[in-house]
């Protein structure tokens, strides 16, 4: 068997050579960490469901014409992706009060927001990300006046798509976190929507009872952090109702409802 060469190594995925130029293979881990990696454990079964879910919701937007970096889904954990160069940029789209804004603003989370907000945070882990404005963008190079407003307006096209995606199964999308990327082509430049979207980079609220099913059931030890992520993949469809075994980890299902090979 080919050892594989590693690219990049993140907090929850690692990036390897793809099987032809200008693709990558990306591997979701099963780690789990808040606090820029200073808080860390292992939840089995994590990097699975993320895998599956990002699958479904990348898919969706390129169904839609929002241009991506995903090509396919290989096994359980990995994707096939387009190679890109990562904007140096986090964005942020908040549609209702919580986290770092409520805490900084005095709001009460929960609030909905007049409108929805876009923010931008540098990637830097050393720095722990802080946040940034298009005036910083542009004076250090990060991206172009053009690039921003590229980025500004898929970002709100994809927020209004999964607003009413995850509505339709009874869930409130708080705030996620998405990134973007250049992708050369014959001499084209095209930013493209990159990394993942799961509930490790969402916030999702139960629109009823408003239980968290994200990642803040693991910054703020709420526990039951697996079974938050299967209901959110259960409730979009790619999740069996079938009772499992303990420590079997998920059982995933394609869009026609059957187990993938």
């Amino acid at each position: 068997m080919n050892k594989r060469r590693r690219i990049y190594e993140g907090k929850a995925k690692i990036l390897y050579e793809g099987p032809e130029p200008g693709t990558l293979v990306q591997h979701f881990k099963d780690d789990a960490t808040a606090l820029n990696g200073k808080k860390h454990a292992q939840i089995e079964g994590k990097g699975v469901l993320n895998n599956r879910i990002s699958e479904y919701i990348f898919t969706k937007l390129g169904d839609i014409g929002v241009p991506t970096h995903f090509i396919k889904r290989i096994n359980m954990r990995e994707q096939l992706i387009r190679e890109v160069e990562i904007i140096p940029l986090e964005v942020v789209i908040r549609n209702v009060a919580a986290g770092s804004l409520a805490t900084r603003l005095g709001l009460e989370e929960g609030m909905q927001l007049p409108r929805s907000i876009v923010e931008f945070y540098y990637k830097n882990d050393k720095l722990n990300d802080p946040m940034v404005s298009e005036e910083h963008i542009t004076a250090f190079g990060w991206a172009t006046p053009q690039e921003i407003d590229e980025v500004m307006s898929l970002a709100l096209r994809i927020n209004d798509f999964m607003v009413g995606l995850f509505l339709g199964i009874g869930i409130r999308l708080i705030d996620f976190k998405i990134e973007f990327g250049r992708h050369y082509e014959n001499e084209q430049v095209r930013i493209v929507l990159a990394d993942e979207i799961s509930p490790d980079s969402c916030r999702f609220w139960d629109n009823t009872t408003g239980d968290k099913l994200d990642k803040d059931r693991f910054r703020r030890d709420m526990g039951g952090v697996l079974e938050a992520y299967q209901e959110v993949a259960r409730r979009l469809g790619v999740l069996t109702e079938a009772p499992r075994s303990r420590g079997a980890g998920p059982v995933l299902v394609t869009t026609n409802g059957q187990k993938p090979n």
